[in-house]
């Protein structure tokens, strides 16, 4: 048996002793975990990264509006 299918074995054995609410806070972390190896970045066509603010810079500028939000409280 692998190494890797062992592990999740036992996470499972061990997250069934636990009550619901630990549960609930060990999922919390798994998926806590798992957005942080969630690459920022979008690949180009290429095979490179490249930003999301590359990609919608385009976009930037194409409808008007007030000026800068920042001042202008309407």
């Amino acid at each position: 048996m692998s190494q890797a299918l062992e592990m999740a074995q036992t996470i499972v054995e061990k997250l069934k002793t636990l009550p619901p609410e630990k549960q609930q806070v060990v999922l919390d972390f798994v998926e806590f975990l798992q957005s942080k190896t969630i690459k920022q970045e979008l690949p180009r066509e290429d095979g490179e990264p490249v930003s999301a603010l590359t990609l919608a810079g385009n976009l930037v500028g194409c409808l008007e509006g007030p000026g800068d939000l920042s001042t202008n409280k309407i």
